[in-house]
């Protein structure tokens, strides 16, 4: 699991939505935001782009200070190692970094050799 989020925190997300296809891809990076809907795509205001987002169940309750829903959104940066296989990325993999084949409703992710290594030189001239 990442350090960066916690279980419980996902008690009500009810569907992943991809924007990309997960598989393609070695780790997304996952946070936090806070949006005014439950469900649909959320706003965007981070550097590179959104791959994928949480929905919430209909009994997930705003912030009752801020009126507005936690979900989380998964994305990368220009530098990650999608975009740059051989920059900072080859090796290794950002803190917030999972694997997006262990994302579910509810469950945070997990870093693997996968999100952590990346595919080797063999394994991407066959993918």
């Amino acid at each position: 699991m990442s350090s960066l989020l916690q279980a419980s925190d996902l008690a009500h997300e009810d569907k992943v939505v991809w924007l990309e296809d997960p598989s393609e891809l070695d780790y997304v990076r996952q946070a936090h935001d806070k949006t005014p809907r439950r469900k649909g795509k959320p706003r965007y205001y981070r550097d590179g782009r959104m791959v994928g987002f949480t929905e919430l169940s209909e009994t997930a309750e705003a912030d009752p200070d801020s009126g507005l829903h936690k979900r989380r959104v998964f994305y990368l940066l220009p530098h990650d190692r999608d975009a740059e296989p051989e920059g900072l990325y080859r090796e290794g993999a950002p803190g917030e970094a999972v694997d997006p084949r262990t994302i579910e409703p509810g469950k945070v992710g997990m870093k693997t050799d996968r999100s952590q290594r990346g595919l080797s030189t063999v394994e991407r001239t066959v993918a």
